[in-house]
């Protein structure tokens, strides 16, 4: 049993945990049917599912609010990322799963793209839906039937999505398996799963490595987060960057894996940066997420409220303290302030929540060393009026996604989505995942 995190009144049950084997079975039993269907048929099951979650949008925002916390404006907004995702992942797939023919080579040959078999997607609760989908919609557009697990935190957000999915598939092609980091590990172990997707931290990334590392055929994804900074240069525009910068602090209240965690400021204009992000930071007033005007929710749990608290007591020059309110609207919940401290903590993890550290620099060089000093390497955003400065900057940068004048947090559905160093191994998410889905044949012929 756990609360709902706006209201500590709401108890939400717990789904008990699934029986592994017998999805996995189930799975595998269809995978060869289902990865000879033809690729357009797929493709027209997809669009039907896509057609069926369009109709309950409305119910599946408001069961992510409600459940994680997620404010509402936000949560309709993963929607509609998820009923995007299909029709850009349907262009992904026939652009790269027609067979490629070779004219250069001694004999007449091709490239064909083949199903790899059972794929596993486990998801994060802050996107409950839309991570877990994008990769869910790759494999199922490669021919391979997928399990999914859901973070326990949002699974009956995510057990509605399932159903309304499912419906539109073959039986096995599309399941849902509940439960922790146990089923998790038996379903990336099974020999009969070939592909794994994760999304999470960097201790459980590694963990499940290792517990794969045997299975070195088995294709492995893993997008674990970030520590990400936001440079801002003296000739930026000081209100846009402040603006942007509290938004990629409070956006989900800072559980985002391209969350801003770190800014870099030249020392010419920090005090009035700083000045500025704590006027922009007002408008991020803790309120009830099934609020359409709420911007701020609340955290999604009792640790990650006892993270919060431990990071924020320490001691340190803190700009703006953060702090919790006593309650929101008339509820207690796990609800906090956005925190902003001078320099960087000793603490290399992801803060997971609004709390946002400070360092000035003198020159760009130094800034550069400063923002890959980090073990991560998801998103970064650049403050400048210069455009060939940006694109020098961005070059230097071990990102994975590096943006202009916009928050950390901008992170459309048209681009890959991927990090160096801890945060990933270089499977990108959002656009053009799909190329992780399937194996690679090469035919040639001599008659």
């Amino acid at each position: 049993m756990r609360y709902c995190p706006s209201d500590l009144s709401i108890e939400i049950p717990d789904f008990p945990p699934t029986p592994v084997q017998p999805v996995i079975a189930a799975a595998s039993a269809v995978a060869q049917g289902w990865g000879a269907m033809p690729l357009e048929e797929r493709c027209g099951r997809m669009k039907s599912a896509q057609s069926a979650l369009s109709s309950a949008k409305d119910e599946l925002a408001k069961g992510i609010a409600f459940e994680t916390g997620k404010p509402l404006t936000e949560a309709v907004g993963e929607v509609g990322a998820v009923i995007a995702k299909i029709d850009l992942t349907i262009a992904d797939a026939r652009e790269h799963f027609s067979p490629r023919h070779v004219a250069d080579g001694p004999n007449p040959s091709l490239v064909r793209r083949v199903p790899m078999g059972v794929a596993t997607v486990i998801s994060p609760f802050n996107f409950p839906l839309h991570l877990g989908h994008g990769a869910t919609v790759a494999h199922l557009l490669a021919g391979n039937p997928v399990v999914l697990k859901p973070s326990p935190l949002a699974d009956h957000v995510v057990s509605r999505y399932a159903e309304i999915m499912a419906a539109s598939f073959p039986a096995g092609v599309f399941q849902v398996v509940h439960g922790g980091a146990d089923e998790a590990v038996a379903l990336a172990t099974d020999a009969r799963v070939r592909a794994i997707c994760f999304t999470g931290s960097v201790a459980a990334g590694r963990a499940l490595s290792r517990a794969v590392a045997d299975d070195f055929s088995k294709e492995l994804a893993l997008e674990l987060g970030g520590r990400n900074a936001s440079i801002v240069c003296a000739d930026a525009d000081l209100d846009a960057a402040a603006d942007a910068v509290a938004d990629g602090l409070c956006l989900t209240c800072g559980q985002r894996c391209n969350a801003t965690s770190r800014v870099l400021v030249d020392e010419k204009v920090e005090r009035v940066f700083l000045e500025k992000l704590a006027r922009s930071l007002t408008r991020y007033v803790p309120g009830d997420p099934m609020l359409p005007g709420t911007k701020l929710g609340p955290l999604v749990s009792a640790p990650a409220l006892e993270r919060y608290l431990a990071l924020t007591s320490a001691k340190a020059d803190w700009i703006v303290p953060g702090g919790i309110p006593d309650s929101v609207d008339g509820k207690r919940g796990y609800f906090v302030l956005p925190a902003v401290r001078h320099g960087f903590a000793d603490d290399a993890s992801e803060p997971f929540a609004p709390i946002l550290e400070v360092e000035r620099f003198s020159d760009l060089n130094a800034a550069v060393s400063l923002a890959n000093a980090s073990p991560y390497g998801l998103t970064a955003s650049i403050f400048t009026r210069d455009e060939s400065l940006f694109h020098r900057l961005a070059a230097s940068l071990r990102t994975g996604n590096v943006y202009a004048n916009l928050p950390t947090t901008f992170s459309p559905g048209t681009l890959p989505f991927g990090g160096f160093g801890l945060s990933g191994n270089g499977r990108p998410g959002g656009r053009g995942f799909i190329r992780f889905c399937t194996h690679e044949q090469a035919q040639q012929w001599k008659f």
